[in-house]
């Protein structure tokens, strides 16, 4: 029973310390001017930016798509009217 006491003693103190070093990590990142919170900040921009661009980047992907597929129909259509001309160009020889 002592040694499990022993044990659970050391576990709770070894707790208390990591909840204040995770206090202490959450209190560097609310200061604006430590190392942590300007490279978390940065890397929030980051991330804020690279989203922006995706959403451009999709949209354009989108627009892309369309037109691909508008010039895939016309090439269709100019190829029958091409076959058609063909046939037509034979039956007049």
């Amino acid at each position: 029973v002592a040694a499990l006491q022993d044990e659970k003693n050391s576990l709770m103190s070894e707790n208390e310390i990591i909840n204040d070093r995770l206090e202490q990590l959450d209190d560097s990142l609310d200061d604006p001017n430590t190392v942590v919170a300007k490279k978390y900040f940065h890397a929030q921009l980051q991330l804020e930016q690279l989203q922006e661009e995706n959403f451009r980047l999709e949209a354009a992907k989108d627009d892309y798509r369309v037109h691909c597929e508008d010039l895939e129909k016309q090439l269709i259509e100019l190829q029958h009217r091409n076959n058609e001309l063909t046939s037509l160009a034979e039956e007049s020889r």
